[in-house]
């Protein structure tokens, strides 16, 4: 342990690979979820080598120290990750339950009162217009990839999609 706090990555190895299969053992007694556990060991030694200074000084006479101050961490490291993984558990069950809401983009919205004349009357509209409305409601990008592709800001995007709806709707809905 004393090489270890000087930061020897030999050391550390050494602890690593004395006590990380034992470690693993002791918690899957009381944890199923193997990947939980696994999890859980890499934290404790991540914890080891990142706080090595604090152990500086402090002597660790035998083994049943190192594996009892493991164990401890181990453990508390272990009810946490579990407690986290319960309370996650609990809120997608919630979210689960909440009624599913698609937005509809205003382009796709658009597509469907059109029909199927919309591809052709999009070939009607100016260039920069038709850019847009390929880009958005053909290809599906949004306002901020249209954006880019057609090196204009996205108020411009939004703006033209404005006008190209409106445009639609007049050559094509009575």
């Amino acid at each position: 342990m004393d090489a270890v706090a000087e930061g020897d990555r030999d050391a550390f190895e050494e602890l690593f690979r004395r006590f990380a299969p034992w470690l693993r053992g002791r918690l899957r007694q009381r944890c199923a979820d193997h990947v939980l556990v696994d999890e859980v060991v890499q934290d404790v030694f991540v914890e080891v080598w990142r706080r090595r200074e604090r152990r500086r000084g402090v002597r660790v006479d035998q083994v049943g120290n190192v594996s009892g101050w493991l164990w401890r961490v181990g453990a508390r490291r272990l009810i946490d990750a579990q407690r986290a993984q319960e309370r996650r558990g609990r809120l997608l069950s919630r979210l689960a339950g909440l009624p599913r809401r698609h937005a509809v983009s205003a382009e796709d919205e658009l597509m469907a009162e059109l029909g199927d004349g919309a591809l052709a009357a999009v070939e009607f509209l100016p260039a920069d217009l038709r850019a847009v409305v390929r880009a958005t409601a053909l290809e599906g990008l949004t306002v901020q990839e249209t954006a880019e592709r057609l090196s204009i800001p996205a108020g411009t995007v939004k703006s033209r999609a404005s006008r190209a709806r409106r445009l639609l709707r007049e050559r094509l809905l009575p």
